[in-house]
């Protein structure tokens, strides 16, 4: 095992949170807020891990100084780097090329916080990895750590005087490397990623790399079953590459507090652990952070530490793919016939953090004809404001013995849908397009649900003023529905 403190969980800025934390004095979380955040994380939840997005918001790439001079006495103690951790998302090139200099830049700014902890006799480097998106080849992480060791480190000895180098001049660049995160999120990347890593590692003296595997995007893009089905296939996949180079292969699991999105939350870490037992960090996302009671919160991620990962489950591939293409195409059918619905109520779910635009995965693929549509919080939040769970479109492709089958490879099945269907509105289901309507009708038959009154009465009301083009009361049913479910999107 490796002898750094590679975190069980990683806080994140995903705004699917209803609840507006304490320290922000705005529902939308920017600036301030987020690095008042980030020690709070570390100093209240005990999370020893923070993400900092480059990529899908503004950023502040002094957050290090910031962390340091605001609470000194703390990181004094605990030292980011050693201690807890902050690691940079950035931007990928090979897909954001208008986002390439912001990559740039924020690997420009490793250096500098490097030097800003050495003014606390700290001789330790506070950032030294980094995830990048949307990965797809090995040679794209090759280049963000070459362009990082070659270029940022190697300038220092490079001659700005006939006497005096880069480093003469301004100073050492630390530290020399970087670790690069590989974050894969279609189905092609997670079939991909073994051999992307296996090649990734060759040759290096690594003594880990960690994975990043997305759950959001490919749930909207292929259905929530699906999604799990593709995360034990690469999780599977993964431990084989460990096995084979002997190379410690950390995953990291995208998950968020809705069910779609993974359904993490403070009384179901237990759950995920049994799901994806090779797991070694969760993503601890803004809902799962403020819409539930601190010491719930707290304990959870307690557990959490005090946990260990286990080899993955074995599971039968060749089905798991079978099941993956049959609910993936009667998925995205359904998805199409719902595109303009979705679209009309997401635009009224509320923002909770400050973030650029950015196209999702589904809005540029050609196979689905150029459809757009939200990015997956919102999507979430759209279907769950209508009665209409997403996680249970696709799955009426496979038939009832498939259904029972699916329950050997996706374990903990049952306890997700029981979770779901607390959000079913029967009526509102009805209303669907037809073969949305057939689908859903008979997935519920396979599983026990109770309607709740008070959420089918919110929901019923979203779809009437929806329907009738209706806004005034939107927004607060939407963030109604939101608070009796504990979380957005």
């Amino acid at each position: 095992m490796t002898n750094i403190k590679v975190s069980r969980c990683m806080s994140t800025q995903h705004p699917d949170n209803i609840n507006t934390p304490f320290f922000s004095d705005s529902e939308v979380l920017t600036g301030e807020a987020e690095i008042k955040e980030a020690f709070y994380v570390f100093s209240q939840l005990g999370c020893r891990e923070q993400m900092w997005d480059s990529e899908g918001k503004e950023v502040d790439d002094e957050v290090i100084e910031k962390l340091l001079s605001k609470y000194t006495e703390f990181f004094k103690k605990n030292i980011i780097g050693k201690d807890v951790f902050l690691t940079y998302r950035v931007p990928n090139p090979s897909v954001q090329k208008e986002q390439g200099k912001v990559l740039l830049e924020t690997l420009h700014s490793i250096p500098r916080a490097f030097d800003v902890a050495g003014v606390l006799g700290q001789n330790v480097a506070p950032i030294f990895e980094v995830i990048l998106p949307m990965t797809t080849t090995h040679a794209e992480i090759e280049m963000v750590k070459n362009y990082y060791e070659r270029v940022i480190v190697g300038q220092k000895n490079a001659k700005v005087y006939p006497s005096k180098t880069v480093k003469e001049w301004v100073g050492d660049f630390q530290p020399e490397h970087i670790n690069v995160i590989p974050l894969f999120e279609t189905f092609e990347a997670f079939r991909d990623a073994p051999g992307i890593i296996e090649e990734y590692v060759k040759g290096k003296r690594l003594e880990y790399q960690r994975v990043f595997l997305a759950r959001s995007d490919p749930a909207l893009n292929y259905g929530s079953a699906s999604a799990v089905l593709m995360a034990k296939v690469a999780l599977l996949e993964l431990h084989e590459v460990q096995e084979k180079t002997s190379v410690e292969i950390l995953p990291i699991l995208g998950v968020g507090s809705a069910p779609f999105r993974g359904n993490f939350t403070p009384d179901n870490v237990s759950n995920c652990g049994d799901e994806y037992p090779s797991v070694q960090t969760f993503t601890v996302q803004s809902s799962f952070k403020y819409d539930h009671p601190f010491r719930d919160v707290a304990n959870a991620i307690d557990i959490l530490n005090l946990s260990h990962r286990r080899p993955p489950l074995p599971i039968d591939k060749k089905k798991a793919l079978k099941f993956i293409h049959k609910i993936k195409n009667e998925y995205q059918k359904q998805i199409v016939s719902l595109a303009d619905l979705i679209n009309s109520i997401a635009k009224y779910v509320p923002e909770r953090r400050g973030r650029k635009l950015h196209v999702g995965l589904f809005g540029y693929s050609r196979s689905l004809r150029g459809i757009s549509l939200p990015r997956a919080i919102k999507f979430c939040a759209a279907f769950y404001s209508l009665g209409v769970p997403s996680e249970l479109l696709g799955l009426n492709a496979l038939s009832e013995k498939e259904f029972e089958e699916l329950h050997e490879i996706y374990v903990k099945l049952d306890e997700d849908l029981i979770d779901i269907c607390k959000y079913v509105n029967l009526s509102n289901i009805k209303k669907m397009p037809n073969a949305v309507k057939n689908g859903l009708l008979k997935v519920l038959e396979w599983t026990e649900y109770e309607e709740n009154e008070e959420y089918v009465e919110i929901t019923s009301n979203i779809y009437n003023a929806i329907s009738k083009g209706q806004s005034a009361t939107l927004v607060e049913d939407i963030k109604r529905a939101a608070w009796m479910r504990r979380f957005l999107g």
